[in-house]
C-alpha cells in the first residue's frame, strides 16, 4: 500500500477542520517561539529563542475570531503586530505582570530575569527597563515566572525549590522567600490565588506555600516510579476556592495522576496518555488544565500534535487514556522542520475565557489560534 503523499494528508486535514473546528487561524512567525502569554484577553505576547538576538512581540489577535455575528462582515482573518521589541539572548519563560504592562523574561541559562515595558497608545516599542537578581543556581538552568493575580507588581522566581523568592518589580526588594533543604530543579512556578503558590520539582515533588506565612510550606513526595527515572510537570487548575482545586502531573513516561489540591500525596486517579514519549527537557513539555472547562487537561511537547484529554473518565486504576481531541494543525501543514526533524509543538495556551480556544506554536514558527468542536456536538 503507497504512503499518502504529504499535501494529500494536508488537503484531506483542513476538509476536515471544517466539521472539527469552530475557528482556525493560521500566522507564521519569523522565528518559533517557546512562549506564549496573555497580556489581554486579545493579546498575546511571544518571543524567539535562538542563542542570539531575538523578536518580541505582542500580537493581536484575528478580529474575525470574536466576530460572533456576522462574521462574513469581518475581514481581518491575521494576527496583527501591536507592539514589538528585540532581545540579545534567548526568551525561555515570560509572564505578564497583572494590571500592567509589564514582562518579565528568563534566558533559560541563569536565574536572572529581565523587565520589560509593552509600550501604549504613544509608542509601539517594547523596551527594556531593568533586571532582577536571580538565586545562586547552577549555570545553565533558567527560573521559572509566576505573579499574583492581583496585587501590587510582584514576581515569583527560582530555578530550584531552595532559591523560590517573591520580588517587588519596581524596588527589586525580596518580599518573601520559600523555607526548604531541597534543592530539586523547577518545572514551574504557579500562583493558586493571590498568595498561595505551587513549586513544582522536575522530579515530582510539591512544594505548597502561603506568602503570607514565611517558613510555613508543605512538601508532597513524587508519586511512585518504579525503575523509571522520569521528568515530571504539573498543572493546577483554576477555582474561586483552593479547596476546589486540583493538581495534576504528567511524566515523561506518559503518565499522568490528578490529586486534590489540599492532599497532593493521595491520587485521586490517573491514566496513560497516548503520547511519543522521548527523551525530553524540563523545557519542553505544557501540560495544562482548561480555565473555563470542567474536567479537561491539554498537553502538548511530545510531538508536533496538541492533545485534549477529559479527566472525569479517568480511574484510581492506570488505564490507557485516549485524547477527547487532537489538534494536528502544526504536524500535517510542515511533518519536517529544516534538516528532516519533525515539528514540534513548543508552546500552547488555553484562551482565559472562552472554552475551547487555544493558541498552539511550534518548532517551524508557526501559530495556530483554533476554537475546537466537542466530538459529541
Amino acid at each position: 500500500m503507497e504512503e499518502s503523499e504529504p499535501e494529500d494528508i494536508l488537503d484531506d486535514w483542513f476538509i476536515e477542520s471544517l466539521k472539527t473546528y469552530e475557528d482556525l487561524h493560521v500566522f507564521q512567525l519569523e522565528h518559533p517561539t517557546q512562549v506564549i502569554e496573555w497580556t489581554s484577553g486579545k493579546t498575546v505576547c511571544v518571543a524567539g529563542y535562538s542563542p542570539s538576538k531575538n523578536e518580541m512581540l505582542e500580537l493581536r489577535l484575528p478580529l474575525k475570531l470574536y466576530a460572533d455575528e456576522n462574521q462574513g462582515l469581518c475581514a481581518e482573518r491575521d494576527f496583527k503586530v501591536a507592539h514589538g521589541g528585540f532581545t540579545d539572548g534567548p526568551v525561555r519563560h515570560l509572564k505578564h505582570i497583572p494590571g500592567t504592562r509589564c514582562v518579565v523574561t528568563n534566558d533559560g541559562l541563569s536565574s536572572d530575569l529581565r523587565l520589560w515595558e509593552l509600550g501604549g497608545d504613544d509608542s509601539d516599542v517594547i523596551r527594556r527597563t531593568g533586571s532582577l537578581e536571580g538565586g545562586r543556581s547552577a549555570p545553565g538552568s533558567g527560573s521559572r515566572i509566576a505573579a499574583p493575580l492581583s496585587s501590587p507588581p510582584q514576581v515569583l522566581h527560582g530555578a530550584q525549590s531552595g532559591d523560590v523568592q517573591l520580588t517587588e518589580v519596581t524596588s527589586g526588594q525580596r518580599i518573601y522567600r520559600l523555607e526548604t533543604d531541597s534543592a530539586d530543579p523547577l518545572s514551574s512556578l504557579q500562583f493558586v490565588n493571590d498568595s498561595v503558590f505551587l513549586a513544582s520539582c522536575c522530579n515530582g515533588r510539591l512544594h505548597i506555600a502561603d506568602t503570607r506565612k514565611p517558613g510555613a510550606s508543605q512538601s508532597s513526595p513524587p508519586p511512585p516510579s518504579p525503575g523509571e527515572s522520569v521528568l515530571w510537570w504539573t498543572d493546577v487548575s483554576a477555582g474561586p476556592h483552593v479547596s476546589s482545586c486540583k493538581a495534576v502531573r504528567l511524566s515523561s513516561s506518559g503518565r499522568a495522576v490528578v490529586s486534590d489540591f489540599r492532599n497532593p500525596g493521595e491520587a485521586v486517579s490517573r491514566a496513560q496518555l497516548d503520547v511519543q514519549t522521548r527523551r525530553c527537557s524540563p523545557d519542553r513539555i505544557d501540560v495544562s488544565w482548561a480555565p473555563a472547562l470542567d474536567d479537561c487537561v491539554s498537553v502538548s511537547g511530545f510531538s508536533g500534535v496538541v492533545q485534549l484529554y477529559d479527566t472525569s473518565a479517568w480511574t484510581m486504576e492506570p488505564r490507557d487514556a485516549r485524547p477527547l481531541f487532537q489538534h494536528r494543525g502544526h504536524a500535517v501543514s510542515s511533518p519536517q522542520a529544516d534538516g528532516g526533524t519533525p515539528v514540534l509543538v513548543t508552546s500552547h495556551a488555553w484562551h482565559p475565557e472562552r472554552p475551547r480556544t487555544l493558541l498552539s506554536a511550534a518548532s517551524d514558527g508557526s501559530l495556530h489560534v483554533w476554537d475546537w468542536v466537542h466530538p459529541d456536538r
